[in-house]
């Protein structure tokens, strides 16, 4: 069932060193992109895929990751990602990049939806240096960096709970480094019930 899929396609923060993930699976991951919905189907996003190592390394310290664990320094050493899609919206379409920032969101789930599918884990990054990684990969002015997507084979042992009592969201690990993703129930979200 999809929503098992859905279920599957969780953030990962930490990735095995043994699984590269290729230049075809990042062109597959853009072709399931370019058939999304698109505001005024102006299509405005491009991608810059980085799948050495080289380049992912240079990406990765730009990249600020898991805010709510900030005292974990994730990914951890030996836990990269094998690979980055750098979601770019080109000014020379789109000049406010403001009505394209659903897009963003809608072609970064797909991508990662696809993704674990595909037996691979990824997670969204929004904090990072975009003039930096736009200087660092030598991307044009007018390519502006929106979203990283860190990609691999996946690591993180993730569960799905129900928010507690206290109402927190947060996301947080146990002394086992098991990662809990707090959600919202169904009678929590449907308003007309």
């Amino acid at each position: 069932m999809f929503i098992d899929l859905v279920r599957k396609a969780r953030s990962h923060r930490g990735f095995r060193q043994d699984r590269p993930v290729t230049r075809q699976e990042l062109g597959y991951l853009v072709e399931c992109a370019r058939y999304t919905p698109s505001a005024r189907n102006d299509q405005v996003l491009k991608y810059y895929l980085a799948n050495d190592p080289e380049t992912v390394a240079r990406i990765l310290p730009l990249s600020k990751w898991a805010g709510a664990l900030a005292e974990l320094h994730l990914p951890r050493k030996g836990a990269e990602p094998a690979a980055f899609i750098v979601i770019c919206l080109d000014s020379m379409l789109a000049e406010n990049p403001a009505p394209y920032q659903r897009d963003v969101g809608i072609v970064a789930q797909t991508m990662l939806l696809a993704a674990a599918e595909m037996g691979l884990n990824g997670c969204m990054i929004g904090s990072f240096a975009a003039g930096q990684l736009r200087e660092t990969l030598n991307l044009p002015e007018t390519m502006k960096p929106q979203l990283l997507l860190a990609l691999g084979a996946g690591t993180d042992r993730i569960v799905l709970t129900d928010v507690r009592e206290d109402g927190k969201t947060t996301y947080y690990r146990d002394e086992n480094d098991t990662h809990y993703v707090p959600k919202r129930t169904p009678e929590q979200l449907i308003l007309n019930k």
